[in-house]
């Protein structure tokens, strides 16, 4: 079973029940799960700064049980360098950075619906609904 590594927004929308959750799942059902470290860290910034309670906590820790997250290593740091430089000109937020360099060290598909964020990125491979 092949693994795909989901951007934050697509964790987000399956989190929520989000119609666009819907949009994604054939791209999901029959792989591997996977978020790197740094969606994790969004998820839990978003879910402080909104002041959530006990239960939308733990709904968001069984869902990220159900998920291989994927923790920074030597490799993830150089493929941060490389994008970062790749997209110098165009500069790339810095979780996008992360999220992209967890893909291509692991040579995982990035499943979003941000593609603009991850574009001009050599060798990374992009699964979007976004029109």
């Amino acid at each position: 079973m092949a693994t795909r590594l989901l951007d934050t927004n697509i964790v987000s929308y399956l989190l929520k029940g989000h119609s666009l959750a819907t949009r994604y799942r054939p791209h999901l059902v029959g792989h591997v799960l996977a978020v790197s470290f740094m969606t994790v860290a969004e998820l839990y910034e978003g879910a402080v700064r909104a002041g959530w309670g006990a239960r939308r906590w733990a709904a968001l820790d069984a869902l990220l049980g159900r998920m291989l997250v994927l923790h920074t290593t030597d490799a993830v740091c150089r493929s941060f360098a490389d994008v970062r430089a790749q997209r110098r000109a165009q500069p790339i937020a810095v979780a996008d950075a992360w999220i992209a360099a967890t893909a291509l060290a692991h040579g995982l598909e990035l499943v979003t619906h941000n593609p603009a964020h991850f574009r001009g990125i050599a060798q990374l491979s992009v699964i979007t609904e976004a029109p």
